[in-house]
C-alpha cells in the first residue's frame, strides 16, 4: 500500500499525485515529456503552462556534489542544467532535472518556490513528497513544523481504494496523542549505516501474545556503525527487521503456527513467513503483535491484521528482513501504522502517536 497525496502545483495549479514518504528528502513530480515514449503516465505536469515555473542551472550551489545533508548525485546536462538521478532503497529509479515550482493549495496560501525534482525518467506515474528532516524536504523548505496521517485498513471490497487522512499543521485529535522523543544525531556522529534524516526512535521491545521476545534493546538502536536504527518510514509498506530481531518474531510464529507455514516460500525475496491457510484463524493463533517504545507508547497490531493479503490466497505476516533490503536499519512500515494517527511533531522533535478508524472521513 501506498499513501497518496493530492497536491496542487505550480500556477495556475495542476493536482498531482505524490506518495507520502517520511523516508526520503528530495520531493519530485512527474514531468511533461513532449515525446511519449510509452503511454504517458495518467497526471503528468506540463512546466509550459505554469508561470511560477523556473529550471535550477549548473551553476547554482546545489549543484555541487556532496553537500553533506544532500545525497543526491546531481550534474550538468548539455542544456547546462541540474540534473539528478536516485535510487530508491526498492531499487527505484528516479531521474530528471532540478527545478523550482511552488505549492498553490488556494489563492491566499501558497509555498514560496520549492527546490523539486521534474522527473523525466521514472517506473512511476506518481511522484514523490520527501518529507524526512532533510532541509531539502518538502517540511523544511515549505516550513511545516508537524504534519501527521491517518493510515486507513487494506481495502475491503476489491477495486475501492480507501481514503485517509493528511494534515498539515495542527491536528484537531492531537489531544489524545501519546509521544515518543525522536533520536537527533550530531555531524559528529555520522556513520555509515546511519540515516541521519530519517524519523529515528527508541524502540523497547515486540511482543507476540502475552509474550515479550527475547530481543536485546541494542537490538532496535543505532550500534557503532549506525547499524539498527529504528524509524517510522511512511513510505515502505512492511516493517523491516536487523536479523537478531528477525529471527526471534520468526521464531515465535514457528512455535505457534508452525506447521501451516508455507514451506519454502519467500514473498519478495524478504519475508518467509507466510501462509496458504485461513488468514483470520492463523492471526488468531498468532493473536496480537505490539511494538513497545519509551514511556509505555505502544503500537498494537490487533490480531486480525498481522496477515498481509500478497494475493493468490497468501497472506504473510508483514514484516521482512532489512538485511534483504540491504539495509542495516528496523523500518517501521506503513502496514503497521494502520488505524493509527502519526504526528511528526518537528519543532518538539517527537513523534504522536493515537488510536483512530483512519477509513472513516474525518
Amino acid at each position: 500500500m501506498i499513501l497518496l497525496v493530492s497536491l496542487p502545483i505550480g500556477t495556475p495549479p495542476q493536482t498531482q499525485q505524490m506518495i507520502l514518504d517520511t523516508g526520503s528528502q528530495l520531493s519530485w513530480i512527474q514531468c511533461h515529456k513532449k515525446v511519449p515514449r510509452k503511454p504517458p503516465p495518467s497526471s503528468v505536469f506540463d512546466p509550459s503552462l505554469s508561470s511560477s515555473f523556473s529550471v535550477l542551472p549548473c551553476n547554482h550551489p546545489l549543484c555541487k556534489p556532496r553537500i553533506p545533508d544532500f545525497t543526491l548525485p546531481t550534474s550538468c546536462d548539455q542544456n547546462r542544467l541540474c540534473h539528478y538521478s536516485y535510487f530508491y532503497a526498492d531499487g527505484t529509479l528516479a531521474e530528471g532535472n532540478l527545478v523550482r515550482e511552488k505549492i498553490t493549495f488556494s489563492r491566499s496560501q501558497s509555498t514560496p518556490p520549492l527546490i523539486l525534482g521534474c522527473a523525466e525518467e521514472s517506473r512511476d506515474d506518481k511522484g514523490i513528497l520527501g518529507m524526512n528532516l532533510g532541509r531539502l524536504s518538502f517540511a523544511s523548505q515549505a516550513k511545516i513544523t508537524k504534519f501527521s496521517y491517518c493510515v486507513p485498513t487494506r481495502q475491503v471490497r476489491p477495486g475501492l481504494a480507501p481514503t485517509g487522512s493528511f494534515y498539515l499543521g495542527e491536528n484537531p485529535n492531537s489531544g489524545g496523542f501519546q509521544y515518543i522523543s525522536l533520536l537527533t544525531f550530531p555531524q559528529s556522529q555520522r556513520m555509515p549505516n546511519l540515516d541521519p534524516m530519517a524519523y529515528t526512535v527508541a524502540m523497547q521491545g515486540i511482543r507476540i501474545g502475552n509474550k515479550k521476545l527475547n530481543i536485546p534493546i541494542s537490538a532496535f538502536r543505532p550500534g557503532p556503525s549506525g547499524a539498527g536504527q529504528t524509524m517510522i518510514d511512511s513510505g515502505s509498506e512492511f516493517t523491516y527487521l536487523v536479523d537478531e530481531a528477525y529471527n526471534k518474531v520468526r521464531e515465535e510464529v514457528v512455535r505457534l503456527v508452525g506447521p501451516k507455514l508455507k514451506k519454502g516460500y519467500v514473498y519478495g525475496g524478504v519475508s518467509d513467513m507466510c501462509f496458504d491457510g485461513n488468514a483470520v484463524e492463523i492471526g488468531r493463533l498468532i493473536g496480537n503483535m505490539v511494538f513497545e517504545f519509551d514511556k509505555g507508547v505502544e503500537i498494537v497490531v490487533e490480531k486480525e491484521r498481522v496477515l498481509a493479503d500478497v494475493g493468490g490466497g497468501v497472506h504473510c505476516v508483514g514484516m521482512g528482513r532489512s538485511e534483504m533490503l540491504g539495509a542495516a536499519s528496523n523500518i517501521i512500515g506503513n502496514f503497521h501504522q494502520q488505524n493509527t494517527w502519526v504526528e511528526f511533531d518537528l519543532a518538539n522533535r517527537r513523534v504522536g502517536l493515537g488510536k483512530a478508524d483512519c477509513s472513516r472521513s474525518v
